[in-house]
């Protein structure tokens, strides 16, 4: 298998040298094109400078004669090409031999294109009438100077060159560029690696220029993180289950081995008191349940449409009594003009705000004060439940609704188990509905629940 990084630049390099590639095809092509062009306009202003010369001959004497415009012969040779002389029947008046062209080795001449002989016959014209006609042969379609050849030479060595030094660059640039992606994905590959082995520590810290890269790699330090609480939830929901289990059976197993040895005396008051330890051992073991339950129902739920305005109604004058005896002010505003109906199940509704109001008096100390605001907007109920409490430290705030989740050593004083507010979450879920916890510790909890209204 190969890396990333030598993946990615394979593809790159090779990507390259076939741009490259079709780039001087085509470069090639074109400039063979323009050049040959410009060859034959040579060539074609040669031939007319030819038979200007001839007509100028010819316009001297009046007539053809064995010398007339012989002079030219020399040019020809030297330049490469051949010329034969004819008058209008098409007479040889005089010419050149051919094979003198075509067997020119000669260093000094001018160089010939690779081809066979050819030949091409003009027409010499005087006075708009035809007075003779010359042949003109040479060995190739174009004819190339010294000039001509060294011409293409250096272009054909400067795109080799090119090619060359285009090269070097693309691999440059390609590793460079193989490393801003190979680096960041490596790092996340190998991290994913650790996080699947157990080592949720595990982070990336190399941040990338590249956005979809930085995504990932915050994405993974992200997943990091959920595992590593997850895991240390799950660690703290096996220690608190043990702990809560066993504290009230260690009570029950050591009053019961006192009583047995004589130690404590059997009376009423003492089995009332071990009687309530069974008690609360068995809502430990209801809540749980419950829980289990909710988490299991689905869309089993039976829904109708119901007043959140009666069920808060209800729910909070079960509490007035409650809240007398702390000394507690417990207050209820609610919109005179709407019962605001949601969609819901009525028992599981009650037992959402049966629970927030709990905790709230169960938090909230003498001399406090429970606020409860019910409101509608265009298309939420809203549900207001506001303490004067103990509050919820920051830190602790994300974690409040994880199974048996308790945050400081003052909640832990006050009796509970951490599982209402998971069992609220998972009503709220079924019913579609949010909830929002702000808090400041020693300044009290607010919880705001929002409903979708149905008219």
């Amino acid at each position: 298998m190969q890396s990333i990084r030598k993946r990615l630049s394979i593809i790159l390099v090779c990507t390259s040298i076939l741009a490259l590639f079709l780039a001087t095809l085509f470069v090639n092509i074109a400039i063979s094109k323009t050049f040959n062009k410009y060859l034959v306009e040579i060539q074609h202003k040669r031939d007319t400078g030819i038979v200007k010369y001839l007509v100028a001959a010819y316009e001297k004497n009046g007539k053809w004669s064995k010398t007339s415009g012989i002079e030219i012969t020399h040019e020809a040779y030297m330049s490469n090409y051949c010329l034969t002389l004819k008058d209008t029947n098409k007479k040889v008046i005089w010419g050149m031999n051919a094979n003198d062209i075509i067997n020119n080795t000669n260093n000094t001449m001018p160089h010939k294109s690779s081809g066979i002989y050819t030949l091409r016959t003009l027409e010499i014209k005087y006075k708009n009438k035809i007075v003779g006609y010359v042949d003109i042969g040479q060995n190739g379609p174009v004819l190339l100077t010294s000039d001509d050849v060294n011409f293409k030479t250096s272009i054909n060595k400067s795109i080799i060159l090119s090619i060359v030094l285009s090269l070097l660059i693309t691999i440059l640039i390609s590793l460079l560029i193989s490393k801003q992606f190979s680096n960041p994905l490596r790092q996340v590959s190998e991290i994913s690696v650790d996080l699947s082995n157990g080592n949720y520590n595990a982070r990336s810290y190399d941040k990338s220029s590249i956005l979809e890269l930085e995504n990932l790699r915050n994405s993974i330090n992200t997943l990091g993180e959920n595992l590593q609480h997850q895991d240390a939830l799950r660690k703290r929901l096996i220690s608190d289950i043990s702990h809560e289990v066993r504290t009230p059976l260690n009570i029950l197993q050591n009053n019961f081995e006192a009583m047995i040895d004589g130690i404590f005396p059997i009376d009423n008051e003492r089995l009332i008191y071990l009687n309530d330890e069974v008690i609360r051992f068995g809502k430990l073991i209801d809540n749980l349940n419950t829980l289990k339950q909710i988490e299991g129902e689905g869309t089993a739920l039976n829904m109708e449409k119901i007043s959140l305005k009666d069920i808060i109604t209800l729910v909070e004058k079960e509490f007035e009594l409650i809240a007398q005896n702390k000394n507690i002010k417990i207050a209820l505003k609610c919109g005179a003009n709407s019962q605001c109906n949601i969609f819901g199940n009525t028992d599981k509704i009650k037992q959402v705000l049966i629970n927030i109001l709990s905790n709230a008096v169960k938090f909230t100390k003498e001399q406090g004060e429970v606020n409860i605001t019910l409101k509608e907007s265009n298309k939420k109920i809203i549900l207001k439940i506001q303490d004067t409490g103990i509050g919820i430290r920051e830190e602790d705030l994300p974690y409040i609704f994880e199974r048996l989740y308790r945050g400081d050593k003052s909640r832990h004083e006050i009796e509970g188990s951490g599982i209402g507010l998971t069992i609220v979450r998972n009503i709220l879920t079924l019913h579609k509905a949010d909830i929002e916890v702000k808090s400041t510790e020693g300044k009290g909890s607010t919880f705001i629940l929002y409903f979708n209204k149905v008219l």
